[in-house]
């Protein structure tokens, strides 16, 4: 089996202005530095990534951004580029947050789009599936993984596993204080991995990180971790706060 690098990443969403995302990003650079046993990334909002890329430069703190067009460039008012996110200093891009799907109107057409050209742009995407609640309470769960994973990834060549990361985010934990139990977290992640190796090859599915995302805090982010099939945590709301994404950080 192989050794897959624990990747912990931190999703600002509609908070922080330029200011408030530097200082902290400064208190975060200055609180994680020396961790090597995990990658880290954050990402602010478009506003601040330029800004914020020079203060991780030179750290073991990466950028990214939290959503793209999967247009090269055009007359697309209000929409972001790969190519404008890598200028601003991105190596990774959130595709599919439930978020994105639920309030406007990704899906897993647009989601597979988005993939291809974050890859193609040199991106690394962090792309996201999960089940709402009601699809988890009427046992949909594995059908809802299925088919957001095969369309999502339907044409999708990687060369390598460092190509893309996967986040499963069950929609009913998020934000609601609600987490998925660790076998729940685990379940879902090793049927995700069977899907990869069903896409891909086994090769791919024994490399490539899943990350869980879901009300993930530091008093949690341990026992998750102790599960096979998780590689790491997309983090919402307790990564805003420098102190408490570094605690996450260093599991």
């Amino acid at each position: 089996m192989a050794t897959r690098k624990p990747f912990i990443a931190g999703n600002w969403k509609m908070y922080k202005t330029c200011e408030e995302a530097i200082h902290s990003a400064k208190t975060l650079v200055e609180k994680v530095k020396g961790v090597t046993h995990a990658d880290i990334m954050i990402a602010p909002p478009y506003t601040a990534l330029y800004a914020v890329s020079s203060v991780v430069k030179e750290s073991n703190v990466g950028l990214g951004g939290q959503n793209l067009y999967f247009e090269k460039q055009g007359a697309f008012t209000g929409e972001i580029s790969g190519e404008m996110l890598l200028s601003a200093g991105c190596q990774y891009v959130i595709i599919g947050h439930s978020e994105r799907r639920q309030f406007f109107g990704d899906t897993d057409l647009t989601v597979n789009q988005k993939i291809n050209r974050a890859i193609e742009s040199g991106l690394i995407p962090v792309f996201c599936i999960g089940e709402t609640e009601s699809e988890r309470d009427a046992n949909e769960t594995f059908s809802v993984l299925d088919k957001q994973v095969k369309k999502g990834l339907e044409g999708i060549f990687l060369n390598s596993s460092d190509q893309l990361i996967i986040a499963y985010e069950p929609v009913w934990a998020i934000g609601t204080g609600k987490t998925a139990t660790i076998d729940q977290a685990q379940e879902a992640h090793h049927y995700i991995r069977s899907l990869i190796k069903t896409v891909y090859n086994e090769q791919m599915a024994d490399q490539v990180r899943i990350l869980y995302g879901g009300s993930v805090k530091p008093n949690n982010i341990k026992e998750l971790m102790t599960m096979s099939d998780v590689d790491g945590a997309l983090v919402g709301g307790a990564s805003l706060d420098a102190e408490s994404f570094s605690q996450i950080v260093k599991f």
